[in-house]
């Protein structure tokens, strides 16, 4: 038996996969990618002779069969997800049916979209005394919500929301953060194909305009929507700045000033 290795190939630009995952797929015998999210273009460091298969037309259970089939013959398998398989991916359903024919797997992390989304945003998901929270989250649609999750009860919160899975959803989106008592002039930024290279589109609006301008710009699949009170802080005349690396506060790598303490 040979080992599954189940590798986030990230947002999109295949340079943003890890050394890990990039090393993974150099040596695979066999790599199963999802071609309706994740670029060919990661395939460029697998061998010749390696198999390669495109899961977009598969179903579950014809997923897992490949999986199980190949790590029969072969010494290591990659399923390669986008993002991170631990976070909106089926692992789970996946890895079960290998457990059950004694195939041992592996996970290797990758770099989420929602961060992705941020860094080409060039903004901050958290800020001091402005939001030290950040909710990954999706609206419900035809999967359900669990109990206490909506995103009105989210919304509640008013941290910041990183929304996936729900751009066609934008007229609820709207109404439940207004029901959650977010202001029309809110800032919301989408990012459609994250890193993509060029393919990357990056909409910014507010409450009010944000779905007009994503219906202009015919932005309808793989979008990450952030709604948060930190957008836009790169123009802000003042900041509250990290204690972390006040001249007054003092850690175990740099004592306090205490001239300027004093003061």
């Amino acid at each position: 038996m040979g080992k599954v290795w189940f590798v986030g190939a990230g947002p999109g630009d295949p340079e943003l996969i890890t050394v890990k995952g990039r090393d993974l797929i150099s040596r695979a015998n066999a790599i199963l990618y999802a071609g309706s999210l994740v670029s060919a273009a990661a395939m460029r460091w697998a061998t010749t002779n390696c198999e390669i298969a495109d899961s977009k037309g598969m179903t579950l259970e014809e997923i897992a069969a490949w999986l199980t089939a190949k790590a029969q013959v072969h010494c290591t398998v990659v399923r390669l997800q986008t993002g991170d398989p631990t976070l909106y991916g089926a692992l789970i359903e996946m890895t079960q049916p290998l457990d059950r024919a004694g195939i041992e797997i592996g996970v290797v992390p990758g770099v989420s979209s929602a961060m992705a989304s941020a860094a080409t945003a060039m903004e901050s998901l958290t800020l001091p005394e402005v939001t030290q929270t950040v909710i990954f989250s999706r609206v419900e649609g035809r999967t359900p919500m669990p109990e206490g999750e909506s995103l009105l009860e989210l919304a509640k919160h008013h941290c910041t929301l990183c929304l996936f899975l729900s751009i066609t959803l934008l007229r609820t989106i709207q109404s439940e953060l207004r029901a959650a008592g977010w202001r029309e002039d809110t800032p919301i930024v989408v990012v459609h194909k994250a890193s993509w290279p060029d393919q990357e589109k990056i909409i910014r609006g507010t409450l009010a305009d944000i779905r007009d301008q994503c219906r202009v710009e015919k932005i309808n699949s793989q979008a990450m929507i952030i709604i948060s009170p930190t957008l836009g802080a790169r123009h802000w005349p003042k900041l509250k700045k990290s204690k972390l690396y006040d001249k007054t506060f003092s850690h175990r790598f740099r004592k306090a000033d205490k001239k300027v303490a004093g003061n």
